[in-house]
């Protein structure tokens, strides 16, 4: 598919389109990846009749760098400002990882465009750490190893269990793209969210709720145990990927397909 870009206050967003009069999907990655994220599980759900359109990250992928607003909330009105540049809404939003906390801001702001939820991975309330684990955290992202150090635990740590059979091109893809200039000052800018407002308006969320978690997913002492917490908030339905990590869409799409379809399904009818 030919790039596409959304025009926003401060800068545009790159995006893909599947195109059709199906019902809509928006997805977005997490911190530090690319729409590419969800490239093995667009054509299950294309298959199914619907448009699916997968957006970057502000300052990430094809898009303009140096914005001045990286929060939550932030990429929350992105979702929103390309329903309403599609003219094919309302839609079901999908989120992976940080962006999750951006589909419930979303969903909660302006309910009428919002039929469902997707949240993969799911950050969508602070996990409570030790201080040297932030302190840690913010190191490792430092200049001039950040960005090498970031790829690196991406590429060995955040695919615990089965890896797309083109991971390792995906990953150099990645690289390079956080490689060209104000890509990692931008990743920075997203790194250190807080998903306070998130966490304050989950039991707000009134639409259909999907959460996918891998059980294997190291950015959560017990994500398991997770999954069924937000579960249980949001009224959600829970789908767990066994020995997935943290992007279970990417590793394991065969079973994370069905659900996400189910669930729009549900959304629309």
């Amino acid at each position: 598919m030919t790039t596409k870009f959304l025009d926003r206050p401060g800068g545009r967003i790159s995006y893909d389109d599947s195109g059709g009069n199906g019902p809509l999907v928006i997805a977005a990655p997490g911190m530090g990846d690319l729409r590419g994220s969800y490239r093995h599980v667009v054509p299950l759900l294309v298959d199914a009749g619907f448009r699916v359109v997968t957006m970057d990250l502000r300052g990430i992928g094809e898009g303009s760098v140096d914005w001045d607003d990286y929060a939550d909330a932030a990429i929350g009105s992105d979702y929103l400002a390309m329903v309403d540049e599609l003219a094919a809404g309302p839609a079901v939003l999908v989120g992976n990882s940080l962006s999750c906390s951006s589909v419930v801001i979303a969903a909660t702001d302006s309910p009428e465009r919002v039929k469902g939820v997707v949240a993969i991975g799911p950050f969508v309330r602070n996990v409570p750490q030790k201080w040297w684990q932030k302190a840690g955290f913010r190191a490792t992202l430092l200049p001039p190893w950040g960005r090498g150090a970031w790829v690196s635990y991406y590429r060995k740590n955040m695919y615990p269990g089965p890896k797309p059979s083109d991971h390792v091109e995906y990953v150099a893809a990645l690289s390079k793209n956080l490689a060209e200039p104000g890509r990692f000052k931008a990743f920075r800018g997203l790194a250190f969210n807080s998903h306070a407002e998130s966490g304050q308006r989950l039991t707000n969320v009134k639409q259909p709720v999907l959460v996918v978690m891998g059980t294997a997913d190291p950015d959560f002492p017990d994500p398991t145990a997770e999954a069924n917490e937000l579960g249980d908030i949001l009224n959600a339905e829970v789908l767990l990927t066994e020995g997935s990590g943290h992007y279970p869409q990417a590793d394991n799409p065969e079973k994370v397909a069905p659900a996400v379809i189910e669930l729009v399904k549900r959304s629309f009818s």
